[in-house]
């Protein structure tokens, strides 16, 4: 599961109980792209990307697969998709340093994918998850130009405070003491009192295991600490004039729904609570999430094209 997690026993999922989540059927095929400290595991549909690229990246112990139940549906609407495994997570390896996983090195590998996905299918939109959109956020910032929009899902405005935060504070001297493995049993015994994690599917949960346990213990420290020391940046976001879509789900129990909401107003952006999920709407709520997709990116196009006749008219002299 993406942690550090929580559970609201009011919310009930939109997905089915016995759906695979993250074991979704897609034919997006294994890649690999170069990082800043070794190679980064990705996704890729493929395709031309007739209606857009998209680049995609996942929060603190998440991965690439975090977004799999989009993938097929995504790449049948016409957009070619990458998905990632930042560094040290999962199947992308990572360097035993806990301070090369800050976000601006961390972002430095996204603009990285992005140029070359540029290179291939054209500039993509961006989309964070979580930890995943504060990273984003910093390659926006980093460079404008290499993205057409961003998304930011279940992200927040500055570093994560609150119960999360407490878990994280608990689990940190279990990784000093017994590594990887250790917080991953510590865990596991926290998921046995939650009916929503009990009520996950067997493939799916051995799944969640294999990946927590190919972590990076450094990339766990490290990724930790950059969470939750993140400044505010929204006003600097705001300034690049990046197409900007907030979304999250009603009951999100990370950044809340009110600290998100105020981050799109402040930066002016489209915002959308997706009924039926928590802190994870592309597995949670794919439906809902993939129409919210759908229509924000065709927007993007739309406005791009209404900004390119405008130019056109003013070179030919039109008013």
């Amino acid at each position: 599961m993406v942690l550090p997690g929580g559970s609201d026993d009011r919310t009930t999922l939109s997905i089915a109980p016995d759906d695979l989540r993250q074991l979704a059927d897609h034919d997006a095929a294994a890649r690999t792209f170069a990082g800043g400290a070794g190679p980064l595991a990705g996704l890729d549909t493929g395709g031309d990307g007739a209606r857009g690229t998209v680049l995609m990246v996942a929060g603190y112990t998440g991965s690439k697969e975090d977004f799999a139940p989009l993938l097929a549906p995504l790449s049948a609407a016409g957009y070619r998709v990458v998905a990632i495994d930042q560094r040290g997570q999962f199947e992308s390896p990572g360097p035993d340093d806990p301070a090369r996983y800050s976000v601006t090195e961390l972002a430095e590998d996204l603009l990285a994918v992005a140029r070359v996905l540029a290179d291939e299918t054209g500039v993509p939109h961006l989309l964070g998850h979580s930890f995943g959109g504060l990273v984003a956020r910093a390659a926006v910032l980093a460079d404008p130009s290499a993205v057409r929009s961003l998304t930011l899902l279940g992200s927040g405005p500055s570093e994560l405070v609150g119960p999360r935060v407490a878990l994280l504070d608990h689990l940190g001297p279990l990784l000093d003491e017994g590594g990887v493995p250790l917080v991953h049993e510590t865990l596991e015994q926290l998921a046995m009192t939650d009916p929503k994690a009990q009520a996950v599917p067997a493939p799916t949960r051995a799944f969640y295991a294999r990946r927590f346990l190919a972590n990076n213990a450094a990339g766990l420290r490290g990724m930790a600490d950059a969470m939750t020391s993140e400044p505010d940046r929204v006003a600097e976001l705001a300034a690049t004039g990046v197409p900007v879509l907030v979304a999250h789900g009603v009951a999100d129990d990370a950044w809340t729904p009110a600290a998100q909401a105020d981050m799109a107003r402040r930066l002016g952006a489209r915002y959308a609570v997706i009924p039926g999920s928590i802190h994870s709407p592309a597995v949670e709520n794919p439906p809902e999430t993939l129409r919210l997709l759908l229509e924000f990116w065709a927007s993007v196009s739309v406005s791009a094209a209404d900004e390119d006749a405008d130019s056109d008219a003013t070179a030919a002299g039109r008013p």
